[in-house]
């Protein structure tokens, strides 16, 4: 079978905990939306510290690597979608269906790996942690993560809890829908920090259009996007008490998808093959058809996305 194998750093002592963390961790979760692992090696010899860990392998690379990279094929609207549902799951099972919690605490694109079918899957469990005892919000803990991601209060004062991961998951959203990273040194000042350049827009709808990702060139429902918006408004509530459970954001998410799964087809015809919407003036006729039965944003054989499947002359507009 094929895999990806990691090699950690032989003199750092946190890459040794977290290979631990992960051998701990990935021997015990099992979900379609994690990376599973399928072996480890530890060897000490003369040569030093050997640490190794064996993936099934995820041909399409991470979610970065397609959203954030230039050069790389942009993804469909719809995909980016079921991506952040499929994430969602994973982050719900950690929540919500262990028999104890697990707090993810490094979640971003980077972490989002993708397989052949463009299926998403968590991975690198190295700063994961047990959440907190019954009858606890939030354990204390050193502050570790990556910047852009990590919450307010545990920034603050190394208040962890599971609702940390659902704001990580709402910068998330933000990149998904703008294209940007969460942090890019490489933009003008007011555009560097991906929250604070955002926040002006999505109060408006009409100004909405600002901060979508431009390599969608319009084809997304801007019905989804406003939900969307909400949706990534409420995990980054201040409060964490405020924020959504995983589970409630996986099931906001298919109700988002369900929303933007009819595509508009204008289709430009001659006269003769189409009766006129009108009589007598030659107008095309519009047509309503389900997104699943116009085109395939995968071609599970491959993994590879299209948007040929439309005939010649037929323009795609989403709703």
């Amino acid at each position: 079978m094929d895999v990806a194998v990691k090699q950690l750093n032989r003199n750092g002592l946190q890459g040794h905990k977290e290979w631990i963390a992960e051998v701990d961790f990935l021997s015990i979760v099992k979900h379609p939306n994690l990376v599973k692992l399928v072996g480890y090696c530890a060897e000490d010899d003369e040569r030093g510290i050997q640490r190794l860990l064996v993936y099934e392998l995820m041909p399409n690379k991470s979610l970065e690597d397609h959203l954030l990279l230039r050069g790389a094929t942009p993804l469909p609207w719809g995909l980016r979608l079921r991506i952040a549902q499929d994430a969602a799951r994973g982050l719900a099972y950690l929540h919500e269906e262990m028999d104890f919690q697990l707090i993810f605490r490094d979640f971003k694109t980077s972490n989002i790996l993708l397989d052949e079918d463009f299926n998403a899957k968590l991975s690198d469990f190295g700063l994961a942690r047990q959440g907190p005892a019954e009858g606890l919000d939030h354990v204390s803990t050193s502050v570790v993560g990556t910047v852009g991601y990590v919450s307010p209060e545990y920034v603050q004062n190394g208040r962890l809890s599971a609702k940390s991961d659902v704001w990580s998951f709402g910068v998330v959203l933000y990149e998904l829908l703008t294209g940007r990273r969460s942090v890019d040194r490489n933009l003008p000042r007011g555009e560097q920090k991906l929250l604070e350049w955002v926040k002006p827009y999505v109060s408006d709808s009409k100004k909405l259009h600002i901060i979508i990702d431009p390599r969608l060139e319009g084809q997304y429902c801007m019905k989804s996007v406003q939900k969307l918006v909400s949706l990534a408004n409420k995990c980054l509530m201040k409060q964490p008490k405020s924020r959504p459970k995983m589970s409630e954001v996986v099931e906001m998410l298919g109700q988002i998808i369900e929303m933007s799964n009819v595509v508009e087809v204008v289709e430009k015809a001659p006269q003769d093959e189409f009766e006129s919407s009108r009589e007598g003036n030659g107008s095309s006729k519009t047509r309503i058809f389900d997104v699943r039965e116009i085109v395939s944003l995968r071609n599970r054989s491959s993994g590879r996305m299209y948007w040929n499947a439309l005939p010649p002359g037929m323009t795609r507009t989403w709703c």
